[in-house]
């Protein structure tokens, strides 16, 4: 339990630019705090004390501004930056090493009880405010990008963006992207 500890700090400090001392990720980050109360909750929940789960879990959403189920399934080193209302349902299950940013909600469509929240796989990164809905599947290294909303299944290695989200074509001729390309040929200069 310990090394998990030392895992999710090591991977706030790697993960958030911002993050400039271990006191200060351990002491004031929300989304570090919303992960491990949900460790402890599902801890809790695992072992069949599914009141006192859900009390943990509800204290943590109040302290953290982070609603995360106690029975969903998440891997090591999940980092939520900033965290500010992001919801993960009960049934979700999240890989190792996924990023999500503020807002996002990993929710449910159905009202019986089955798997009806998203699967994240390894190395997903969600953007802000990103809304998954259902029991869709995000493949390995999978981004989501901000604003999406996700209603289908999504490719490893891909990117979506949109309502509802699609993949973004990429650029072959440019392997810094569009942007790059726009700010050296616009003016002669760049950044």
């Amino acid at each position: 339990m310990l090394e998990t500890l030392r895992d999710d700090i090591r991977t706030a400090l790697a993960k958030d630019p911002a993050a400039t001392s271990l006191v200060a990720v351990v002491l004031t980050y929300p989304g570090l705090h919303a992960v491990w109360l949900y460790r402890l909750a599902h801890a809790l929940w695992a072992h069949d004390h599914g009141f006192t789960a859900r009390l943990i879990s509800h204290l943590g959403r109040l302290l953290t501004g982070v609603e995360i189920h106690p029975g969903a399934d998440i891997g090591e080193r999940l980092f939520i930056d900033h965290g500010m209302a992001t919801v993960i349902g009960e049934t979700a299950v999240v890989g190792d090493d996924v990023l999500l940013y503020h807002g996002v909600t990993l929710g449910g469509k159905s009202m019986r009880r089955e798997k009806r929240h998203p699967t994240l796989e390894d190395g997903v990164t969600v953007g802000a405010n990103a809304t998954l809905i259902g029991p869709v599947t995000i493949g390995e290294n999978a981004t989501v990008g901000g604003g999406a909303v996700v209603v289908d299944d999504v490719a490893p290695e891909t990117t979506v963006v949109g309502n509802p989200a699609q993949p973004v074509e990429s650029n072959d001729r440019d392997p810094e992207g569009p942007q790059s390309a726009a700010v050296t040929d616009g003016g002669g200069h760049d950044e």
